[in-house]
C-alpha cells in the first residue's frame, strides 16, 4: 500500500544509489549506452552547486525509488515550476501506488514553494507510464516539440572572438 511509503531527501552519502537508480532507469528505457554521469559529477550537480534534487521512497527504510526534480520558470505564469528529469520505482514495486505517491509528493513540494506546475518528458513508446500520466489527469502537449542542442552544437554556437581586441 502506498501509505507505507516515506519519503526522503536525498544527501552526499547516496549518490552511489543516485547513480545506480539512474543507470536502473535508462536500463529500462533502452538508453544504458547514453548513461555518461559519474558519481563526482552528481555530487558536484546535487551538493556543490546545487542544481536539482533527490527525494527517495523508501519502504521500512529501504529505498525503493528515486525522483530527480529542478525548477524551471515560465514566463508567462510568471512562476516557477518543477520540472521532473527522473522518476523511476523498482520493477517489483510497480503498480502499488507508489508513483502516485511520489507525484503527490512533488505536488505538495510544488505548492509549499510557490511553483505554479509540474513538467516532465515521456518516452514515446513508453504506453505504460503514458497511462499511468493521464490516470492522474496530466495532458500530452501537442503543439509543443522539444528541441535540443548537444555541447557539441553549443560550442559551435559561441561568438567568435576578436583576436585584435
Amino acid at each position: 500500500m502506498a501509505a507505507e511509503i516515506q519519503f526522503r531527501f536525498a544527501v552526499r552519502e547516496d549518490v552511489p544509489l543516485i547513480l545506480k537508480f539512474i543507470r536502473d532507469l535508462a536500463a529500462y528505457e533502452n538508453l544504458l549506452d547514453k548513461v555518461a554521469v559519474s558519481e563526482a559529477i552528481l555530487e558536484d550537480w546535487l551538493f556543490d552547486q546545487p542544481k536539482a534534487e533527490v527525494i527517495f521512497c523508501e519502504l521500512a527504510g529501504r529505498p525503493i525509488g528515486f525522483t530527480l526534480f529542478f525548477y524551471n520558470f515560465s514566463t508567462f505564469l510568471g512562476q516557477s515550476g518543477i520540472f521532473l528529469e527522473d522518476l523511476y520505482i523498482e520493477p517489483a514495486y510497480r503498480g502499488r501506488g507508489y508513483g502516485k505517491a511520489i507525484f503527490g509528493k512533488l505536488a505538495e513540494i510544488a505548492i509549499e514553494r510557490g511553483c505554479g506546475r509540474l513538467d516532465w518528458w515521456c518516452l514515446n513508446w513508453n504506453k505504460p507510464s503514458i497511462d499511468f500520466y493521464e490516470s492522474l489527469g496530466a495532458k500530452h502537449l501537442e503543439e509543443w516539440r522539444i528541441y535540443r542542442l548537444s555541447r557539441e552544437n553549443l560550442l559551435h554556437l559561441l561568438p567568435v572572438k576578436n583576436e585584435k581586441a
